[in-house]
């Protein structure tokens, strides 16, 4: 019997520990991360590693939260849950800003930090009430991939797109048409998500536009099977490949020579940086944005992470600048070692 209550009384011992703990966990505040991105996408691979990090090094509790297939009005039902939740703090990409407005401004209203990331703009994310916009500018990112094809001497190519409901992704093909002086509507192909639908688009489309110089994917979903595509026509080597992100695949390629570069928004950055600046709010007890990006550059723990990966975040008085990063032949073999982690 003294045995039994030996154990019985550890047991609540080891139960109140562990009360004691997840209670501790909680005091240091509860966020959510919602995205518009469908589970296929590997590019949000890195960004839930980040998150993760920013987790463990601010003793904080995160959710992700995304809809399953990219459907914005599942994005959208997040965003209310997220406000009846109440969580101490909130990061939400702004897919489209005129679907998701009203819903983030509700999460605003009742006094929940906001920070915006990915997808979005500086611009946008002032006119919702939130703090800070996190990401790549991307009409600047596609026009200095644009630049770089224009020295090359492409004046005509094909914009892979497999987001198509996010307005911001015809900003790259936009900055892409431009820097090489093609008409980016008529550069455009929906390609989808499928990466058998993807690759029978882009297969087709370059064999009804024989004259096509490049081909620019905004993304490794319409990345690979693209690659497969060109490889099937008989086009590697031929053609100007380049694409926004990183997969091993894609890593290969640059290696190879196949693909020219790919534009990194160092996406590690995107899920890392808005989790721990919520958090550091949280133990502030103040919504400062400014004071918590001072104290996130100071802090040895985000330092070492980034040197460790070989990041290079740019802190603007509008937002944090991931990218646009490029990575090429010179350079591939640093990133490599991290691709599809926290590249």
């Amino acid at each position: 019997m003294r045995r039994l209550t030996q154990r019985v009384a550890r047991a609540i011992a080891a139960m109140a520990l562990v009360a004691i703990s997840a209670g501790a966990l909680a005091a240091n505040g509860k966020f959510v991360v919602i995205s518009h991105a469908p589970d296929a996408d590997p590019f949000w691979n890195v960004v839930k590693n980040g998150i993760a990090d920013a987790q463990k090094d601010f003793g904080v509790t995160v959710d992700y939260r995304n809809p399953p297939n990219g459907d914005l009005s599942d994005m959208v039902r997040l965003l209310e849950q997220a406000a009846a939740h109440n969580y101490d703090g909130v990061a939400t990409t702004i897919a489209d800003f005129d679907v998701v407005q009203s819903r983030v401004k509700t999460i605003v209203n009742k006094g929940i930090p906001v920070i915006t990331f990915n997808s979005g703009t500086s611009q946008q994310n002032a006119a919702l009430g939130a703090l800070l916009h996190i990401g790549q500018p991307e009409y600047e990112a596609g026009k200095e991939a644009g630049l770089r094809a224009r020295a090359a001497g492409i004046k005509s190519f094909l914009c892979v797109n497999n987001n198509v409901t996010n307005p911001l992704s015809f900003e790259r093909c936009r900055g892409f048409a431009e820097a090489i002086g093609a008409n980016a509507k008529e550069s455009m192909l929906d390609s989808g998500n499928d990466p058998t639908e993807v690759e029978n688009k882009v297969f087709a489309a370059l064999r009804q536009r024989p004259g096509t110089q490049a081909v620019l994917a905004l993304g490794p979903t319409s990345a690979v099977p693209a690659m497969r595509a060109i490889a099937k026509l008989g086009l590697t080597n031929k053609i100007f490949f380049a694409t926004f992100d990183l997969t091993p695949e894609v890593d290969k390629g640059i290696e190879a020579g196949t693909v020219a570069f790919a534009i990194d928004q160092q996406p590690y950055l995107q899920g890392y940086i808005p989790v721990a600046l919520l958090a550091i709010m949280k133990q502030d007890k103040a919504h400062d944005i400014h004071r918590a990006v001072a104290a996130l550059q100071a802090n040895a723990q985000f330092q070492q992470r980034i040197k460790m990966y070989g990041l290079t975040p740019r802190f603007t008085p509008e937002g944090v600048d991931t990218g646009p990063g490029f990575v090429t032949r010179s350079n591939v073999a640093l990133v490599e070692k991290y691709a599809g982690q926290y590249r």
